[in-house]
């Protein structure tokens, strides 16, 4: 059965082809145009339309936190980080060797994470409910500790991370409860560290981190349903949870719908063919 590392806020972020049911307070369709086309693996283009908002908007964060996602899933693309992690048996994963970024790219996400950092603190030192400087925050630390993660596999500095993105989230939703991407955060610790075995999870819970499989499914479920631009990689985990549980059928139907959205996107069209 699927194995996970510990996987943050951005493993997959993508926006979704039907209009959201909710959204950020402005309207983004260009940053959404450019999250399909990062999930359709047309990363040049989406640096593009990343670029573009950025000019438009110089002072907005969320224009380089999704260019910093867009570096970063070529990445994982690159390397086939999503399979390795999300996919293979216990047995491959304790195998597997650890990924080497290429170094331009590394640099780039540096560059963009902490401009959209500088940015969305810049806001939030003015007006510290904004949602959308918080939400851009949250996806910057998401983003910072999957690189952490997945590709320099240093967990418990990406721990540190991820539990300064759920609290962050948690603030946000005090705030707008229905700013249901910010659920996202809340769901993937919650999630993935309560299938860590019982002792590491009670470690986990000492150092602070959260634990319930079940919030952590609700939230996951609140943003697969509701979500602006995290519901393909919140139906995603549902899949793996799906996998983890035997229901091959609930798998098949979640990554059949994420095939048919991004085509040009491997993983979903390769994971879903194994279940046949």
């Amino acid at each position: 059965m699927a194995r996970f590392l510990l996987l943050s806020l951005a493993l997959s972020l993508a926006a979704t082809a039907a209009p959201p049911v909710s959204a950020p307070s402005q309207p983004l369709h260009q940053i959404e145009a450019g999250f399909h086309q990062m999930y359709n693996l047309d990363f040049d283009q989406a640096h593009h339309t990343f670029d573009n908002w950025q000019q438009q908007h110089p002072q907005d964060p969320i224009g380089p936190a999704s260019n910093a996602a867009a570096y970063l899933y070529a990445e994982f693309d690159r390397l086939n980080i999503l399979h390795s992690e999300l996919f293979v048996e216990d047995g491959l994963f304790k195998k597997r060797s650890k990924p080497i970024p290429d170094a331009n790219a590394r640099q780039a996400f540096d560059d963009q994470i902490a401009k959209a950092e500088q940015l969305a603190d810049n806001i939030l030192a003015q007006a510290p409910q904004q949602t959308d400087a918080m939400f851009a925050k949250i996806l910057a630390l998401g983003l910072r500790a999957d690189f952490l993660s997945l590709i320099e596999h240093r967990d418990l500095d990406a721990l540190k991370v991820v539990k300064n993105s759920r609290a962050t989230a948690e603030k946000l939703l005090s705030i707008d409860p229905s700013y249901y991407d910010a659920y996202l955060a809340v769901g993937v610790e919650n999630y993935l560290l309560s299938i860590k075995p019982a002792p590491v999870r009670w470690l986990l819970r000492m150092n602070g981190a959260e634990t319930d499989r079940d919030r952590g499914i609700e939230n996951l479920r609140l943003t697969a349903e509701k979500g602006h631009y995290l519901s393909p990689y919140a139906r995603l985990l549902l899949a793996v949870a799906a996998l983890r549980g035997n229901d091959r059928a609930k798998a098949a139907e979640l990554l059949g719908d994420l095939a048919r959205e991004f085509p040009r996107n491997r993983l979903y069209a390769q994971e879903l063919a194994h279940l046949k």
